[in-house]
């Protein structure tokens, strides 16, 4: 038998004999209701099809359960990883993400802090843009909400708590490694308007120096309208080889997705990095992307410590917003990358 649809608490009520209020105390938290009643209530939601609003149940508590998520990109595996690091934590510690994406635009970005005003979230972990984000709204956003940064951490809020990688000791890591195997490696860059690029090609430049080698960055430039990541590894690389230029090289690309890019362009050139055993053209990348051990060749990276990330992430908000806190000091925890060997280095 079809069960009777139910649209309201008030038709709820009636159907089950009990008072709109004790189900609205059941709803929040079960515990705030008699034994007998819970059943009560149990009993008579079996009886009809009934879906609580979610955001209504949460009205008048002082929590409401939720923290908002920001990320830059949809379609980057690695920001997939870091999300779904972040659910797992906060659904063990029963809390429902919201997330919302910047799609790279600061507007967009704004657009969603202020989103997460109006709901009332608990708290926001924001993966955020660069120097580019709109500092008035981060600012606002932390004073009104438990706010956290994960992955990048941009100079114009260093008040604000972050969870990210050592990204000194993981460049530094891959820098060494390459300088060990082959000929000291050249660094592909991106346009600069990324910081953790920025941050990374200050660690290829500073190990490189500290091992007496000279650092040669290329790609900082951007040769093709519209070309990120893949398109400008690709692009930077097959200019570079069509001129006969680093055939012979190391080339560290400031993430996997720029690595990916200048692999095919090695392709199209008939080159492929890592053959040699030792020397040769070898490409490798940072962030150990999802796809990196598919590719061919496979690529050597380091890898980000995403679930570690995500989970402090979730923990620091949960201590802030219980005030387990020392106001004014933000706490900056940095995790040490993994060197991932495979064949392209």
């Amino acid at each position: 038998m079809t069960k009777p649809r139910i649209n309201t608490m008030e038709e709820l009520s009636v159907a089950i004999g009990v008072s709109r209020p004790t189900l609205s105390r059941f709803f929040q938290d079960p515990t705030l209701v008699k034994e007998k009643t819970v059943k009560r209530i149990q009993d008579g939601l079996e009886r009809v099809e009934y879906i609580p609003n979610f955001f209504a149940t949460r009205l008048n508590r002082k929590s409401t359960g939720i923290i908002g998520v920001i990320i830059p990109y949809l379609n980057d595996l690695f920001f997939t990883k870091l999300l779904e690091s972040v659910e797992v934590a906060a659904m063990e510690a029963g809390l429902t993400v919201i997330t919302q994406c910047s799609h790279s635009d600061p507007a967009i970005e704004a657009r969603a802090a202020e989103t997460f005003m109006s709901m009332n979230v608990d708290g926001a972990l924001v993966a955020p843009l660069g120097d580019h984000s709109d500092q008035a709204v981060h600012q606002r956003l932390k004073s009104r909400l438990p706010f956290v940064l994960m992955d990048s951490r941009p100079t114009t809020m260093p008040d604000v708590d972050f969870v990210g990688t050592n990204h000194p000791q993981s460049t530094g890591l891959i820098t060494e490694y390459l300088c060990r195997v082959g000929e000291p490696p050249a660094f592909l860059a991106m346009p600069r308007v990324n910081f953790n690029a920025l941050e990374r090609e200050a660690a290829y430049i500073a190990q490189m120096e500290k091992m007496g080698f000279e650092p040669e960055v290329l790609g900082a430039e951007q040769i093709n309208e519209g070309a990120h990541f893949e398109d400008h590894g690709e692009a930077i690389m097959d200019a570079e080889f069509a001129r006969g230029k680093y055939t012979e090289r190391s080339i560290l690309c400031v993430n996997d997705r720029v690595a990916i890019g200048a692999i095919r362009a090695a392709a199209r050139h008939g080159l492929m990095p890592g053959r040699a055993a030792k020397g040769g053209l070898r490409i490798a990348g940072h962030d150990d992307y999802p796809l990196c051990p598919y590719l061919n060749p496979s690529l050597t990276t380091v890898a980000q410590n995403t679930d570690a990330i995500g989970k402090k992430a979730v923990s620091r908000i949960l201590e802030i917003i219980r005030g387990d806190v020392n106001e004014g000091v933000p706490q900056i925890t940095l995790f040490d990358g993994n060197l991932k060997l495979r064949e392209s280095a």
